[in-house]
Formats: structure tokens, C-alpha cells, sequence
């Protein structure tokens, strides 16, 4: 299977799994916590579940080079971020302002750690498996 067949495939793995994620924060999390401790715990778990299945595309995609590698982290975002605003204002009918809210690292939303771990996790793990 080629690199790009790969990250699509692992991209809509991680869809999944965030989405998961974002449902035992809905679920199970702000209940017993409250909406914004609820959205930090998520969102650093989510950051290791990112981590996680960056690292089984990498141990999958022994080929990758590096610059791939970093190329597929940068596709990762753009699809995420584009489904995360396209399916949140479209289909949720989130306003844009309600969206953009969730990049206020000032206001407690980590939501963008998410996303650089979207971003470098590929090439992070690449990095780390090339020097061994």
C-alpha cells in the first residue's frame, strides 16, 4: 500500500478515535467534571491517542522518508481543521465565533495541542525510528 493510501487510511482511523474521545468528554467527563476541566482532560488525552496512532502509521510506513513523513502531518491538519470547521458550522451549526473559541489557549482550550501533535506526530516518530 502506498504512503498516501496509508494516511488516508490512519487519518480516518484518528477520525474515529477522537471522536470517541470527544464522546467520553461529552459523556463521562464533563458530567463528573465540568465543561472546561472536561475539554483540558480530553484534549491532552487526545494529544496521546494523536501520539499513539501517529506512531503505529510510522511503524506501519517503514519506507516514509522524513519529508513524507512531515507532508502527511501537514495534510492531517488541513483535513482536520477543514472537517472541524466545515462539519462544526455546516452540519453542528456552530458559529464561527463559537468555533475559533476553541484556539483560545488563554482561556484554558488546548485544542491547538491537539493539532500541532496532528501536525509533528508523524514526523516525530519518523525522527525518532530513523535514528535507531
Amino acid at each position: 500500500m502506498t504512503i498516501p493510501a496509508k494516511a488516508t487510511l490512519t487519518w480516518l482511523l484518528l477520525f474515529v478515535v477522537m471522536f470517541a474521545n470527544g464522546a467520553i468528554r461529552a459523556l463521562v467527563l464533563q458530567p463528573q467534571l465540568g465543561e472546561d476541566l472536561a475539554r483540558q482532560v480530553a484534549s491532552l488525552t487526545g494529544v496521546a491517542l494523536v501520539l499513539l496512532v501517529s506512531w503505529l502509521f510510522v511503524r506501519l510506513s517503514p519506507e516514509a522518508k522524513l519529508a513524507q513523513l512531515w507532508w502527511v502531518g501537514v495534510t492531517w491538519l488541513i483535513a482536520t481543521v477543514a472537517f472541524e470547521f466545515l462539519f462544526g458550522h455546516f452540519v453542528s451549526s456552530l458559529s464561527w465565533q463559537a468555533l475559533l473559541a476553541d484556539y483560545n489557549i488563554l482561556r484554558g482550550r488546548l485544542w491547538s495541542l491537539i493539532l500541532i501533535s496532528v501536525c509533528l506526530g508523524p514526523w516525530f516518530w519518523g525522527t525518532i525510528h530513523a535514528r535507531r
